[in-house]
């Protein structure tokens, strides 16, 4: 039997599952559809087409489903979709997308912690993490076990890869790849995020064959598409190598800190005229 208190305030037309638990003055709408096993903290205010998946929670004061910030905005039928088992904290807000039948889709088994904010046209996958006061701008693309340090901003259309670790107080302006940690304004990669890959049972054979990948890409000093093509065919052919191909080719921002790295070798290019001049 679902536990709903009765100074909850629900809509005529939210559906609700069972087993689920709605406390004291949260805000339920009428589009919303609040699936199995879920928990709605007090004052959680969730409007719009709403889709709240099993076992998820809504903690104290997060705002689910709301109107998109995007001035594009027309009235279209947009839609939110948050996972199985995933917790969106207090004072976290979600927008709503922008665009007929657009998502704004969260995975299973994430954590977005307080006063986080995602933006319309999002799409976070499975088992990531935003720290505190983390912010997406809109059309952010944040793969699989990706985690987002806190009050860093997203720039919009931005990707973070898979398994990525971006630190706090950063700024991500550009694609974060697959599988680097970093940090920082302006943001620099240390390398290969390995202590995550350790704990995430990676076999050495890949976090090696990784390491070569993100050398070629960042420290040969190579033209982007002839590192690429190095790493097609130098490099084992694994599934997590094929995806760091297939997430540089598809670049649309260009990779994180890959900018700097060339702006600072025309640097010591000039200097270097400079002093020999």
């Amino acid at each position: 039997m679902s536990q709903i208190h009765s100074q909850a305030y629900i809509e005529e037309g939210a559906t609700i599952g069972d087993n689920v638990i709605i406390e004291p003055f949260a805000v339920i709408k009428k589009n919303v559809v609040i699936k199995n096993n879920v928990t709605i903290k007090s004052f959680a205010y969730i409007d719009g087409h709403t889709t709240i998946d099993e076992g998820a929670i809504i903690w104290p004061s997060a705002s689910i489903g709301t109107k998109t910030q995007d001035k594009k905005f027309k009235g279209e039928t947009t839609y939110v979709q948050i996972g199985k088992n995933t917790e969106i904290r207090e004072f976290a807000t979600i927008n709503s997308s922008c665009n007929e039948g657009s998502v704004v889709k969260i995975g299973d088994n994430c954590l977005i912690m307080s006063y986080c904010h995602v933006a319309h046209n999002c799409e976070i996958g499975n088992n990531v993490i935003m720290t505190n006061s983390a912010m997406l701008a809109g059309h952010v693309i944040v793969e699989d076990f990706a985690i987002i340090g806190g009050m860093t901003p997203v720039h919009q259309f931005s990707r973070i890869g898979t398994h990525a670790m971006v630190g706090g107080f950063s700024r991500v302006s550009h694609d974060v790849p697959p599988y680097t940690v970093g940090g920082g304004y302006p943001y620099k990669l240390g390398g290969i995020n390995l202590v995550g890959l350790k704990r995430r049972n990676f076999p050495l054979e890949v976090r090696n064959e990784l390491a070569k990948a993100f050398k070629i890409t960042y420290r040969m000093n190579l033209r982007f598409e002839d590192a690429i093509k190095k790493i097609e065919e130098e490099l084992e052919p694994m599934p997590e190598i094929l995806h760091w191909i297939q997430f540089c080719k598809n670049t649309k921002r260009g990779l994180i800190s890959l900018e700097g790295i060339i702006a600072n070798k025309q640097s010591e290019i000039e200097k270097l005229a400079e002093v020999l001049n």
